[in-house]
């Protein structure tokens, strides 16, 4: 069965964006860019809320083109382009760059796109990750702490009531200081 593996950069004060979706402060470099092209290259799908998608598809289908475009740059241009994309929207009408759009996020329907054969999955945005989170199918955190404190934005997690235990599989610090943290489900099985 896939996964479905919530990815996310954050401030340390817990924030994936600032005030007016800002994440200019965001420390991607080289290094931190050539690991999440070698992450999400395996992955089976990307799952994403309207306005991450928009976000993408305003710039990665032509990154490539640029001539000042680094390797890494050039290289998740095509990685996005080709990899298939869910967007979760009521109101987006068309969306191309082998993209489906699904109204919304039905758990059983989530549960059988796991039971389908390829690699594992990751879902981004707050909104769509808190859809995910509710109905319980986040199977792993990957978390990356930019070693910033924004003060305001928009939480990763949203408040809730539940308790959910984690298990750390792995942390790895990049030269820029992102800090990944990786956890599993506690319940879940390790192989």
């Amino acid at each position: 069965m896939r996964n479905i593996i919530l990815m996310a950069g954050i401030s340390l004060d817990g924030f994936i964006e600032g005030p007016d979706r800002d994440i200019s402060w965001h420390r991607v470099d080289e290094e931190l860019h050539q690991h999440m092209n070698d992450t999400l290259r395996p992955l089976g799908a990307f799952l994403s809320g309207r306005v991450t998608h928009q976000l993408m598809a305003d710039y990665w289908p032509t990154a490539d083109q640029d001539p000042d475009a680094s390797p890494t740059v050039a290289e998740f241009a095509g990685i996005w382009r080709d990899k298939p994309k869910i967007v979760y929207s009521r109101t987006l009408q068309h969306a191309d760059w082998n993209t489906t759009i699904v109204r919304d996020v039905v758990p059983e329907e989530v549960r059988a796109l796991k039971e389908q054969p390829g690699g594992d999955m990751t879902v981004s945005g707050a909104d769509l990750a808190a859809a995910f989170l509710r109905h319980d199918l986040v199977d792993e955190f990957r978390v990356y702490v930019h070693p910033v404190l924004i003060g305001e934005g928009k939480p990763l997690f949203p408040r809730t009531s539940t308790h959910t235990s984690l298990r750390l599989v792995e942390s790895r610090t990049f030269g820029n200081g992102v800090a990944l943290l990786r956890y599993e489900r506690a319940d879940s099985s390790s192989d």
